[in-house]
């Protein structure tokens, strides 16, 4: 053990944090537990808490949400790594020394939320779920820019990065798969109509994130998003769009929403749709039944109108 350095822990609901303690702050070195929710303290024994250790929390298969104070300004290689529930962190939007792999394979990350912000406002909301995708499925760790996540240049290089992933050919980096061996041999991810399937939800994902949590999203892109998740709802030659939301949002309204106000149910798709549910997502039936309803009474006062 170093000169000045001192180990101790500190015990939470469900778990135990490792501390280590040195003469320029206290960093949190690892954890051991079931906690599902984690505010780490400001202070420890005196000491400001300014650093997340490497691997601190490397692949806890609890961890959901998790807080970290203002005096934070570091966080070492691998910190949140494959924790496979975690999703939403809590931290301070300022400069701060980030390793490497911080939050690789974090699948559930949904939002990076400034610690000082207010969680009503929709920008706030907006840009720390962008701030999660840009770490997850735009693959961008450039743009975990805390000091300017929310300016103009800052979203000009999200959209940026969004529009370079949209406009990616679906079958890129198949045969390079293929050539590298990275999937075993005779698995379905082998398959090229599997490969360009889960390419196509991969934009579906983050057409929606981006119309959903629309701060400063300018009117081409706008369109050019809804563009393409129309063409893959149900009834179109592939239908991820419609598949994305019923496998992964099942029971979530305002997905349902989000589809009928794009226009994606409509008199020829509505059936397919109600079978494709079966016994399933009671509610979610019950909306689109009801939404349906209202478009066909509005259709035929139109109807009549023009008689």
């Amino acid at each position: 053990m170093g000169v000045g350095i001192k180990l101790k822990e500190l015990d939470t609901d469900r778990g135990t944090l490792q501390i280590r303690i040195r003469e320029q702050g206290v960093e949190i070195a690892g954890y051991r537990g079931k906690d599902t929710e984690l505010v780490i303290p400001q202070t420890i024994d005196g000491g400001n808490v300014t650093g997340i250790g490497k691997k601190a929390f490397l692949s806890n298969k609890m961890l959901e949400r998790i807080s970290l104070p203002e005096t934070v300004t570091r966080i070492d290689d691998w910190a949140f790594a494959y924790c496979a529930k975690l999703r939403s962190i809590i931290l301070p939007y300022r400069r701060m020394e980030c390793g490497q792999g911080i939050f690789k394979d974090c699948p559930a990350l949904e939002q990076i939320m400034d610690d000082r912000a207010d969680v009503q406002d929709k920008k706030t909301v907006d840009v720390a779920r962008m701030l999660a995708a840009a770490v997850g499925s735009l693959d961008a760790f450039y743009l975990f820019d805390l000091e300017n996540a929310g300016s103009a240049e800052w979203l000009a290089k999200w959209d940026s990065r969004m529009m370079s992933v949209m406009e990616r050919d679906d079958a890129e980096g198949f045969s390079r798969m293929l050539l590298c061996g990275e999937e075993d041999y005779g698995s379905r991810e082998n398959d090229p109509d599997y490969y360009t399937e889960q390419r196509r939800k991969e934009k579906v994902r983050i057409a929606m994130l981006r119309l959903m949590h629309d701060y400063r999203l300018e009117a081409p892109m706008r369109s050019r998003l809804q563009e393409y998740l129309l063409a893959h709802v149900k009834g179109k030659e592939t239908e991820e769009t419609w598949t994305v939301i019923l496998e992964e949002h099942g029971d979530d309204l305002k997905y349902y929403q989000f589809l009928t106000e794009l226009g994606g149910v409509s008199a020829d798709n509505f059936q397919p749709m109600m079978e494709d549910m079966g016994e399933r997502h009671t509610e979610m039936k019950a909306y689109l039944m009801k939404y349906h309803g209202a478009q066909r009474t509005l259709e035929n006062a139109f109807a009549a109108f023009e008689l």
